[in-house]
């Protein structure tokens, strides 16, 4: 995601005296201020960390929430590893990769493959979704159903082309990559979200560097998430694409994943 805020206003709030403390926290280290006229505001309360827009017609607040909802359905009843994204990053008996999702966003998709037992670096370098998803993990790694999904992951906020560029010590087996796209989602929780981020992130202009940079990582494949029509990034041509219903996942394999 880009970095760029198009001029919305945002704010921390507590949502009860008690989060007061935590609040503060959050605003140094975001550089936010605390309460005042915004048209945003990045809430702290019993559920954790949330961003709402303010008005009388905006959507309801949006959080990252691994225990229950979507996440814990789709852990439960998601189809294990024989769900698409499973087998697009090489998911099979006795393997599972080392993977670098380097687009992590609300961490959804590393969630599920954490769930399957890969371990999980996240870059997300939009501070506010970073955020969110930070303070997610925090929470997940209270429950003791989740709590051993979420060690398999690890958050790193930053640029993920600099950060690849710049990467030390053993490289990911795998890149998973979802850059921003007007996606053709049309589910009730995709609108809201997209609502929510718009004024704070774009498209992911630089896609075809993140695409470059991914390739000179990785050693075994790339993987893009892009919706079904979609065209592919820029660049060296997928080596074979996986298509499903509404996205579809262009592989970009550089070795055999072996056990």
């Amino acid at each position: 995601m880009t970095d760029e805020r198009h001029n919305a206003s945002i704010h921390i709030q507590a949502l009860h005296p008690q989060y007061a403390e935590a609040a503060c926290q959050w605003a140094a280290r975001l550089g936010l201020a605390l309460e005042g006229d915004s048209d945003y505001a990045l809430q702290v309360g019993e559920h954790g960390l949330q961003l709402v827009e303010l008005g009388d017609k905006a959507p309801g607040p949006v959080r990252v929430d691994f225990i229950e909802g979507a996440a814990a359905h789709r852990r439960q009843f998601g189809g294990g590893s024989g769900q698409m994204i499973a087998k697009a990053v090489g998911v099979q008996s006795g393997i599972r990769p080392r993977i670098l999702d380097a687009t992590a966003g609300l961490g959804r998709d590393a969630f599920v493959l954490a769930s399957l037992g890969c371990e999980m670096t996240l870059i997300e370098r939009q501070p506010l979704v970073a955020a969110l998803l930070e303070d997610g993990l925090q929470r997940a790694a209270q429950d003791l159903d989740v709590a051993p999904i979420a060690a398999r992951m690890h958050l790193l906020n930053g640029n993920a082309i600099e950060l690849m560029q710049g990467w030390a010590g053993e490289a990911p087996q795998v890149i998973y990559l979802d850059p921003m796209f007007p996606h053709r989602d049309k589910s009730a929780l995709v609108k809201k979200e997209m609502r929510l981020f718009r004024p704070f992130v774009g498209d992911d202009l630089d896609a075809p560097a993140l695409l470059a940079a991914a390739l000179a990582l990785a050693s075994h494949r790339v993987v893009v998430k892009r919706p079904r029509k979609a065209p592919a990034i820029e660049g060296l041509k997928p080596g074979y694409v996986l298509e499903g219903k509404s996205s579809r996942y262009d592989i970009y394999p550089k070795k055999k994943l072996e056990a």
